[in-house]
């Protein structure tokens, strides 16, 4: 092998082993959103269609239903990505074990000549002849060194012939893994559509109820936003209240420091700081507030799907969740409120230093005002609704008076 093979095969080694590593990452993150996407799917089954209420509304079920239908569309969407990032591989592959198969068969053409006039001289007395047959010293040394590099460029090339085999045999077990790998995500797809046809089937028909009666729902949608905007605007009171006493006290001692905004914002001792510097640290990594759920409404405004000229806000993000399940604290802090709201529940307040954790619809409370809680601490069971049988969490987080929207906050929500 010259040095110029050597170093194009070093090349081709190298591009080989980088676009797999990239194409292998790729496919594992695909796979783990289809695997969360699955997950979803399951817990939406679980938690809002496994326990049929009679008395659960049209509105309900569409929403129910609007939720499966999104998510089903999604793991379509992602499934179509891994087969379609399949096939590229497969290409990649087809076209790199072509590449190889040239290089292969140039390789042992040379390697059958190097061997063919290896025999016509292989008697040690013609070897020996050679060298002896030399005009002068010097062009007998040369010859012995011209066997010697022979004799290891025979060798070298064998031994190139071998890796070249191996990777090619490698490059085709990956081609027949990947062609089964893609024709069972086709099929999951296949069944994925079906059920996702089956569910807008159910939603048109659903959608037929409640366009016959649009302004009915519309005003029941009105109403509910109305009951959670008057809640909402109790959670800020009661959070620029939690302010101004705080800052109060803690310019009575002269232990923290203040600002000029101080009205809007904690004014925060050491301690608190830090602890609202891992807070602010843990963004993006924060436990789920329920150890199992999904989440049904999101944080701000939403254009309701099927009702156009109707759109509702949410301060929070509202999760499903399983009957009896525990409320639990995401982050370290002290228990800053417990709140009685009509029509709400308990709403249990988690201080964090500047930042606050609402935990809403909680009865059976675990925990009291000026408790310290940790990360997963059971705070409370979340309500179970008995005329539709859904048990939701609404959580919101808060730094200082300003709403944050949680899925920022919580892991992979």
């Amino acid at each position: 092998m010259t040095k110029l093979q050597t170093y194009l095969f070093l090349v081709f080694s190298f591009f080989l082993f980088t676009s797999t590593v990239a194409q292998v990452n790729k496919q594992q993150q695909l796979e783990e959103k289809r695997q969360a996407l699955l997950n979803e799917i399951k817990q939406i089954n679980s938690l809002l269609f496994a326990a049929q209420k009679e008395e659960k509304s049209v509105l309900s079920q569409v929403e129910d239903l609007e939720s499966k239908i999104n998510t089903r569309q999604n793991l379509i969407r992602v499934t179509n990505q891994q087969a379609n990032l399949l096939s590229r591989e497969i290409n990649d592959n087809l076209g790199k074990i072509n590449h190889l198969r040239g290089e292969l068969k140039e390789l042992k053409e040379d390697y059958a000549s190097m061997i063919l006039k290896s025999y016509k001289s292989k008697s040690t007395q013609s070897r020996i002849m050679f060298v002896m047959s030399s005009e002068n010293f010097l062009q007998a040394y040369k010859r012995f060194q011209y066997m010697k590099q022979y004799t290891k460029h025979r060798k070298l090339q064998g031994e190139s012939i071998k890796e070249k085999t191996i990777i090619l045999q490698e490059l085709n077990k990956d081609l027949i893994a990947q062609k089964k790998q893609k024709q069972v995500l086709i099929e999951e797809n296949k069944v994925a559509k079906t059920k996702l046809s089956a569910e807008k089937k159910d939603q048109e028909e659903l959608i037929a109820t409640l366009k016959k009666d649009e302004g009915k729902y519309a005003r029941q949608i009105k109403k509910k936003q109305r009951q959670a905007s008057k809640i909402d605007k109790e959670i800020e009171k009661l959070i620029r209240d939690a302010i101004a006493a705080s800052n109060a006290k803690a310019a009575k001692k002269g232990g923290a420091t203040t600002t000029k905004k101080s009205s809007k914002t904690f004014a925060l001792t050491a301690e608190a700081k830090a602890l609202a510097v891992d807070f602010t640290n843990n963004k993006g990594k924060l436990p789920w507030p329920v150890k199992n759920g999904v989440v049904v409404k999101r944080f701000g405004n939403t254009r309701h799907p099927q009702l156009p000229n109707v759109t509702t806000y949410c301060s929070g993000v509202e999760i499903a969740t399983g009957n009896n399940a525990k409320a639990r604290a995401v982050f370290n802090g002290e228990v800053m409120e417990i709140q009685k709201i009509k029509g709400a529940n308990n709403a249990i307040y988690i201080q964090h230093g500047n930042y606050i954790t609402v935990y809403q619809n909680i009865i059976n409370v675990l925990v009291k005002k000026g408790d310290k809680v940790t990360t997963k601490q059971e705070l409370g069971t979340v309500y179970t609704k008995s005329n539709s049988g859904k048990t939701i969490l609404k959580f919101l987080v808060y730094k200082n008076a300003t709403k944050m929207n949680p899925a920022s906050w919580v892991y992979r929500m």
